[in-house]
């Protein structure tokens, strides 16, 4: 037997396909540019969708080579992870659900198994069936790595959108020079709770309070995990110099607080927020006065 057909005897099935997508890198690039993933995410131009198709076969031929084609974690597949997350998000934004945005991916095989098969047309059955196994499971764990990178790109999405709607639906109101309220609507978790007090304590240094109201009208029961928030958060006022009172509490929410032991001694509290206000006013010497009803006589 020759000696470069001994060789070509012993290199591995994996290594074979990294030695295919290298040669016919250009090929699988053009043909995967047709393919609804790549035509439909680069819309711009079609030299756009060759060009990523080019790096992912270089990905793959790395990984190949490496012999690790059933590892999503190869390092191969580290530099076009991005690329990999903007495509597979993309097409979960047009409205694809998670099993056609897989169907896609697997629809990149058959190109390259045509041309793999044509390649190794010299190849024994056996050598080309190897071939195109190994070839399989490298593009199976190409489609893993695409769902899971792009799965886990749409939930950091979702982290960020949760985060700026509490951030939206916690907001910081001036009623009067020094005073500030944050009106709470909803349940009190340890995330929200935490939204509250950095936007509580930066509206302190920013309006330069003296007071800060937390109005708890709108939550709808009061336990042992919210009252602990409410207790951090009056205390990080404190630190920050300003008096922090809490108002809004409803005869069903004292009773609980009563019945659960909690010691609210050291916090101010007032029944609503006008009361609240109305401390706020007096503390800063500020006098108010109540208009005449309607038709009355000033004497």
């Amino acid at each position: 037997m020759p000696e470069h057909e001994a060789d070509t005897t012993h290199v591995s099935p994996a290594r074979e396909v990294g030695d295919f997508l290298r040669r016919r890198r250009e090929q699988v690039a053009q043909r995967w540019a047709d393919e609804p993933l790549f035509r439909t995410v680069f819309t711009v131009s079609r030299d756009e969708a060759v060009d990523a198709g080019r790096v992912i076969v270089d990905a793959l031929a790395q990984v190949a080579d490496a012999q690790r084609i059933e590892d999503p974690d190869a390092a191969g597949f580290t530099g076009v992870r991005e690329q990999l997350a903007r495509m597979g998000a993309a097409r979960s934004r047009a409205g694809l659900s998670t099993t056609q945005v897989s169907s896609e991916l697997a629809a990149l095989l058959p190109p390259v198994e045509n041309l793999l098969v044509a390649d190794l047309e010299q190849e024994d059955a056996e050598r080309r069936r190897e071939c195109a196994t190994a070839l399989s499971v490298l593009m199976g764990t190409l489609r893993l790595v695409t769902m899971q990178t792009a799965l886990s790109e749409n939930q950091a999405l979702i982290d960020r959108q949760r985060l700026q709607l509490l951030e939206v639906a916690t907001p910081v109101i001036k009623l009067w020079d020094g005073i500030v309220a944050v009106p709470l609507i909803g349940t009190l978790d340890s995330a929200r709770s935490q939204v509250v007090m950095e936007t509580l304590l930066n509206a302190v240094v920013d309006q330069h309070a003296r007071f800060a109201i937390l109005d708890i009208t709108g939550v709808p029961t009061v336990d042992s995990l919210v009252a602990q928030h409410l207790m951090k958060t009056v205390a990080a006022a404190r630190l920050m110099g300003a008096e922090c009172v809490v108002s809004g509490i409803r005869p069903a929410i004292a009773q609980t607080i009563v019945h659960l032991g909690l010691d609210l001694g050291t916090v101010k509290t007032r029944a609503s927020l006008a009361d609240a206000l109305g401390y706020c006013l007096h503390e800063l010497g500020a006098n108010i006065v109540n208009a005449p009803a309607e038709g009355a006589v000033r004497r």
